[in-house]
C-alpha cells in the first residue's frame, strides 16, 4: 500500500525538495551517501510503540529532502536500531519512500550502531569520510563520527536548517582532510 499524498501536501514536498537544491547547490564537497535513522529522525515516533496497521507519516521536510538528494543522485540509506524492523519496513512501504534508499539496515544493536554502518560501508562501497548521518540520539553521534563519518544530531527530525549544517560541516571536515594530506609530486 503506496501512501498518498494530496496536493497541498505534494506542493509543500516541491517547496522544500527546490530549497534542499538550492542548500545542495551552495556546496562543492557532496557526501556520496546521506544515512539517516527513522525514528525521530525521519518521523516524529518510535516504531515498537506503534503497530502495523497504524498510518505513520513524516517530518514535514523529510520527503522533499530525499527527494532532493534522489534528484542530485546523492545516495540514502537507513541506519536504525528499532527492535521492530518489520514495522519500520512496512511503514516505509506504506510511505512510499523505501525505494529512495540503497542500503537499510534496521536492527536492534548494543553497538551505537557501528554494526549498521560495517554492513552499509560493505553493501555500498562508499567510505566513510563520504558519509553524511542524521540521528536524534547524541551516543550515536559521538561513535559513529569516530569512524570519520561526519554526523549531525537533530532534535526536531530532519529539517532543512539541519540538512544545510550537515553539508556544511561536511565540506568543512572534507576541506580539513584535503589539506592534511601531503601533495604528491606530479
Amino acid at each position: 500500500m503506496i501512501h498518498r499524498i494530496g496536493s497541498r501536501n505534494m506542493e509543500e514536498v516541491e517547496k522544500v525538495k527546490a530549497e534542499a537544491l538550492q542548500i545542495i547547490g551552495v556546496f562543492q564537497l557532496l557526501p556520496k551517501l546521506v544515512v539517516f535513522d527513522l525514528d525521530y529522525t525521519l518521523w516524529p515516533f518510535y516504531c515498537e510503540c506503534r503497530s502495523k496497521h497504524d498510518t505513520p507519516y513524516l517530518f514535514p521536510h523529510s520527503r522533499g529532502i530525499l527527494h532532493a538528494l534522489k534528484s542530485q543522485n546523492i545516495h540514502a540509506a537507513i541506519a536504525s536500531k528499532s527492535p521492530t524492523p518489520d514495522i519500520a519496513t512496512t511503514y516505509l512501504d506504506k510511505l512510499g519512500i523505501r525505494s529512495m534508499f540503497v542500503a537499510e539496515e534496521i536492527f536492534y544493536s548494543w553497538t551505537h550502531k557501528t554494526d549498521h554502518f560495517q554492513k552499509i560501508h560493505s553493501k555500498t562501497g562508499v567510505p566513510y569520510n563520504s558519509m553524511l548521518f542524521f540521528d536524534d540520539d547524541n551516543s550515536n553521534i559521538q561513535e559513529i563520527s569516530k569512524i570519520g563519518v561526519t554526523s549531525i544530531l537533530v532534535r526536531n527530525g530532519v529539517n532543512l536548517e539541519a540538512f544545510r549544517n550537515g553539508l556544511a560541516k561536511f565540506s568543512q571536515n572534507g576541506n580539513a582532510s584535503k589539506k592534511n594530506k601531503q601533495k604528491r609530486p606530479k
